[in-house]
């Protein structure tokens, strides 16, 4: 395993490793389970990436598999000792586990496709508007607490900036993003600013969905669609809910994604549309100020 691999996704591929040999064996996860004394739950868990896998947890899985191969079984246990370390994000855990899962793939990925319906995407919020739309969704959390994911926010968007291999984002947003008025009139124009400035970098892609263009695939709501630089990484289809989050890995789940962005791309604005469109409704807003 490479040094550089965060934690979460070294979680995410060995539970991949322990599903395949899950598989080979021929046993579903029920029975595992049974064999093991735990839930079902645990096993999916594990193999899902969404719970941290302890050694003693390979040597079990390995036992009931009956893997012979003692180099296998050391790799494994050494991997779920690297996927045990904590990544930056692990600072701000507390705030949402279910957060910190979520920033680990993404810090990890090397192009995201986004649909964003309601707000102008976190990777693209300037601090003030930031700060707004959590206070706004968040309104029972404290002035400490709204600080602390702001930084989150800051430290995701780095990836954007970065000189070698930046994050490639796709982005489609809803015109109702753009002229929901978070944070006051003066904070939206100045993030639709900065909004058209970072639509001009070559690894962003902006387009803006109207409010002309009528029913779309979009509207069942925000998704992200997550892809990663090793090949043996399946691609993750992130959906954000109120409480709990949903990921998506089978195949034919991340075909239904993908086919509707293409429709959600076609749909859309081109990029230089976008950026005139963005810029009057900036101006707009800025009249209101």
């Amino acid at each position: 395993m490479a040094g550089n691999v965060n934690p979460t996704v070294r979680r995410r591929r060995l539970g991949q490793e322990l599903r395949r040999l899950r598989e080979d064996r021929g046993m579903t996860a029920e029975e595992v389970a049974d064999r093991l004394l735990v839930s079902q739950s645990k096993i999916s868990r594990l193999e899902n990436g969404r719970r941290s896998i302890s050694p003693r947890d390979v040597r079990d899985l390995c036992g009931v598999y009956e893997v012979q191969d003692r180099k296998l079984i050391e790799s494994l246990m050494q991997m779920a000792r690297e996927s045990r370390q904590q990544g930056w994000w692990h600072a701000f855990a507390e705030l949402s586990p279910s957060y910190s899962v979520y920033i680990g793939l993404e810090t990890d990925a090397s192009s995201l496709r986004v649909y964003e319906p309601h707000v102008v995407p976190g990777l693209l919020q300037t601090q003030e508007y930031a700060r707004a739309v959590i206070a706004g969704a968040l309104p029972e959390i404290s002035e400490d607490e709204i600080g602390s994911r702001v930084q989150v926010r800051v430290r995701r968007q780095q990836r954007i900036y970065e000189e070698r291999g930046p994050l490639r984002l796709w982005a489609v947003v809803d015109e109702a993003a753009l002229r929901r008025t978070i944070g006051g009139p003066a904070v939206m124009a100045t993030q639709l600013d900065s909004l058209v400035e970072a639509s001009q970098l070559p690894n962003v892609t902006l387009q803006a969905m109207p409010f002309t263009a009528g029913a779309h695939p979009g509207v069942n709501g925000q998704y992200t669609i997550l892809e990663f630089p090793e090949t043996s990484d399946s691609t993750v289809i992130y959906l954000e809910g109120g409480t709990s989050d949903l990921y998506l890995e089978k195949p034919h789940d991340v075909q239904h994604y993908s086919v509707m962005y293409e429709h959600l791309r076609a749909q859309a604005l081109s990029p230089q549309q976008t950026r005139e469109f963005v810029a009057r409704i900036a101006q707009e807003h800025r009249k209101a100020a």
